[in-house]
């Protein structure tokens, strides 16, 4: 039987040292820029000292996150549902479960969900002073 690792993530938890969380009660946030693209802010600058995000990404099908590129961090983005493309200057990438990409700052990308949406488990890390 399939599992679909996207939506257990409703049902768990995220243990931090000060506190316990659960998942479920995280809402969804549609995408200030982007129709049809929707986050869930799980870790968030506060937790951190501002220096790590880390955010459940859903994209409809046939949805973006159009050209665009971070300053001040880097991205993990992890496939964990779905299908699409990432595109960069240097070429294209094909998302699937199980691919992984770092976008290094500075890095102009596009994120394109395929006809059944795409699923990714995305990590911003703060640049070192």
């Amino acid at each position: 039987m399939a599992v679909d690792l996207f939506t257990l993530f409703d049902d768990g938890i995220l243990a931090t040292t000060r506190a316990r969380l659960e998942l479920g009660a995280i809402p969804w946030i549609e995408h200030p820029e982007f129709a049809g693209v929707y986050l869930k802010d799980i870790v968030t600058k506060e937790m951190t000292r501002g220096k790590c995000t880390c955010h459940l990404v859903r994209i409809e099908p046939t949805r973006s996150i159009g050209r665009h590129l971070h300053p001040d961090s880097f991205e993990l983005h992890e496939v964990i549902g779905g299908e699409g493309t990432c595109l960069l200057e240097s070429g294209s990438v094909f998302y699937k479960p199980g691919t992984m990409a770092v976008l290094p700052n500075n890095v102009e990308h596009e994120v394109r969900a395929g006809e059944k949406g795409l699923r990714l488990f995305a990590k911003f890390f703060a640049m070192a002073d």
